[in-house]
Order: structure tokens, then sequence, then C-alpha cells
């Protein structure tokens, strides 16, 4: 069994938000990453696509979500799931605060052709 504290250690800080690791193989899983992300308020993650696919619960606020060409409204207490390799982007006009988790091993690419990009907060 393996338990983690939020003593905020494993805090990462983008423009996109700021995200705390609850689960990831730094943590002692081996199966999945998890990690809180807080959202401020006119925030705009960037245009991405993830190798894993990822299901985000928003806890609270609500977020807007363009993945595939749609975008939709997603608010608290509803989740999304988003599929591996779909270009996705995370907007929000308020402050939100979204749980989110994957498959470990996960990396990024970004819609100007960058790609491996490592995942700080789910490693």
């Amino acid at each position: 069994m393996q338990i983690t504290e939020p003593t905020g250690v494993r805090e990462t800080t983008t423009a996109g938000g700021t995200m705390t690791t609850l689960a990831s193989p730094a943590l002692g899983s081996t199966e999945l990453s998890m990690w809180r992300v807080l959202i401020p308020a006119g925030a705009s993650g960037p245009n991405h696509a993830i190798d894993r696919e990822q299901i985000w619960t928003v806890v609270s606020g609500a977020i807007t979500v363009t993945a595939g060409g749609t975008a939709a409204r997603v608010a608290t207490g509803a989740t999304v799931v988003l599929p591996a390799g779909e270009l996705r982007q995370v907007t929000t006009d308020e402050q939100a605060e979204a749980l989110v988790c994957m498959a470990v091993g996960g990396t990024a690419s970004l819609a100007d052709g960058q790609t491996g990009i490592p995942i700080p907060w789910a490693a």
C-alpha cells in the first residue's frame, strides 16, 4: 500500500494550470497516474495530443474541452474521456479544478509537430 499526502512537493505549474501528482511511478504506482489540476480563470492549455486515454472529472467550476474538432463545456461533477492520440485543448473562463488519470508512460505531442514530450506530473 502507498499513501501520498497532499504536501505540494509534486506540483508543476504551466500556463495552463498547476498539476499536483497524486499517483505515478515516482510515488509507487505501476499502472496508473493521477493528478489534480487547478486551472485559473482565463487559462488555455496548449493544443496537443496524449498517447494514452485520459479521464477528466471536474470537481469545481467548468472547463471547455475541444477534442476531435468538437468543443464541449464540462461542468462540476461531469467526466470526459479523451481518446489517445486525439488533438485536444482545455480552456476555462472561471477557476476550475479537475482530477485526471491515465495509464503510466504517456507522452504529449504538440500541434506544431513536437513529439515524445514527457508529462512530468504523470511520471
